[in-house]
């Protein structure tokens, strides 16, 4: 029997409304970062894109209910969001995950003739023997 003085350890108390608050501002300002940064991603200079992840880190900090459709969204399509997860570290591997989405994208987009970021790298950096 739980007396007056002591508290059961599995009701985790409810946050005060200053922090409710602060955290629905976050969200807030972290989708509008999002908002901002997807017309820009389209416009030459992909300028959107440290937007969105910007707003992203602040909406998943914000959000238990966001980081849970991340993880959700994680499990079930890895290869796309495993370059936002690195992005997301404390110290994010900016040069690798670009290079990487170029070349998965000149995968995608560009018959193998035309492909050249491999020989481009092949060329800057020789393999050492």
């Amino acid at each position: 029997m739980v007396t007056a003085g002591e508290r059961n350890p599995k009701i985790m108390p409810r946050p005060s409304l200053a922090r409710r608050a602060r955290r629905f501002a976050l969200q807030v300002v972290g989708w509008g970062l999002i908002l901002v940064g997807l017309p820009l991603a389209v416009l030459p200079g992909h300028l959107g894109a440290p937007l969105m992840v910007v707003g992203l880190i602040v909406v998943l900090r914000a959000s238990r209910q966001a980081r849970r459709r991340f993880i959700g969204l994680q499990r079930r399509h890895p290869k796309v969001v495993f370059p936002i997860r690195r992005l997301l570290r404390r110290q994010p591997e900016i040069l690798p995950v670009l290079w990487q989405q170029l070349l998965r994208s000149e995968r995608f987009f560009l018959p193998r003739r035309w492909r050249r970021a491999r020989a481009l790298r092949r060329w800057l950096f020789p393999r050492r023997r």
